[in-house]
């Protein structure tokens, strides 16, 4: 669920920045759900060949920054392989990586399961435990 959440919001975000800037060009939603999903499996198969050694340059204190870069370089590629969607110059990519991170980073701040209270906890099991010695 959590999946296709996150690629119908790039999905959004590739569609409405390319609505807002006009160095990006993307033909339909279709298209930009598309580009949603070959940038997600790019990410996955090719994204961390060249996030490792770019995180290793950095010696791993810029991940965030490595990673969006990254995002950036992908959607680049994706533009050379579709007639569909175009991006002109290297600025807009690294518009829209940034924006991909930052919906992407509010969604799983928003998903992110409640933590649990170890001492709410705690006292609920220690008035329990006379009920049950008296068994």
């Amino acid at each position: 669920m959590n999946l296709i959440l996150h690629l119908l919001l790039d999905a959004a975000v590739i569609f409405g920045l390319a609505y807002l800037m006009p160095q990006v060009d993307v033909k339909s939603f279709g298209t930009a759900l598309l580009i949603a999903v070959i940038l997600a499996v790019l990410n996955f198969l090719v994204g961390w060949l060249l996030r490792f050694p770019l995180n290793l340059v950095t010696f791993f204190l810029l991940t965030g920054i490595v990673r969006i870069l990254v995002t950036a370089i992908l959607l680049k590629l994706i533009d050379k392989m579709m007639s569909s969607f175009t991006i002109v110059g290297f600025w807009p990519a690294l518009v829209i990586a940034v924006a991909v991170a930052v919906i992407g980073a509010l969604v799983d701040g928003a998903l992110a399961p409640a933590p649990i209270v170890v001492e709410e906890r705690y006292d609920e099991a220690m008035r329990l435990i006379p009920s049950l010695l008296r068994v």
